[in-house]
């Protein structure tokens, strides 16, 4: 357990700032949640690429745990317009987290004895497209509206042009779309971290 407890620190880390900033707009389709959320695919395939399958599962389960936890005290909390975190916002986060987090690490496993970039690029493609999918249609697609009554989306479900130009969409798929932006141009720039961290690594074992 000990070996595993940088890769849960960092879980844990990212996990906590990320629900926190989620409450932070940054321009018009995102919150600033979008830009520290993706790297945990990065903390994932780190542990995956050390550690092995196993582990970097035990890593998820815990981010798993952290995460829900922080959608409680979000419940609890009330804003403006009732609580910080809605039922839905919480079945869609932990949802989208856990799938999107095992699904990352059966695709890196697949390509691991590809080319190094391989395994954590479409690894990671993979499940953040998967990972924006589950969470923003759970928790704003008006299909779902019974999963929370209560809960009004009307407002995510207003018809927009896509990201203020394209043709009109919920607005909820806007901001799925800008989301999944995000995390694709994350997903090329964890390769950095990820090459100098492995490569380190790999020349203190040799």
């Amino acid at each position: 357990m000990k070996q595993l407890l940088p890769g849960i620190l960092a879980m844990a880390a990212i996990v906590v700032a990320s629900n926190i900033l989620v409450q932070f707009l940054y321009g018009q389709w995102l919150t600033l949640g979008a830009f520290t959320y993706p790297f945990a695919f990065l903390v994932t395939d780190l542990t995956n690429r050390f550690q092995g399958a196993a582990a970097a599962r035990k890593v998820v389960v815990v981010g798993f745990v952290v995460g829900v936890v922080c959608s409680f005290v979000g419940t609890q909390i009330m804003g403006e317009f009732g609580p910080l975190v809605t039922l839905r916002v919480a079945m869609g986060s932990g949802a989208a987290f856990l799938l999107a987090q095992l699904v990352d690490i059966t695709v890196f496993n697949r390509f691991r004895q590809g080319q190094w970039w391989k395994a954590p690029f479409i690894s990671t493609l993979v499940g953040a497209t998967l990972d924006t999918l589950v969470f923003f249609t759970i928790a704003f697609a008006a299909a779902l509206t019974f999963l929370e009554p209560g809960n009004d989306v009307a407002w995510a479900n207003e018809s927009l042009p896509l990201l203020g130009f394209g043709p009109l969409a919920p607005l909820w798929v806007s901001l799925a779309v800008a989301d999944w932006s995000v995390k694709m141009l994350l997903a090329f720039v964890a390769l950095i971290p990820f090459r100098l961290i492995v490569g380190r690594f790999t020349t203190r074992v040799a």
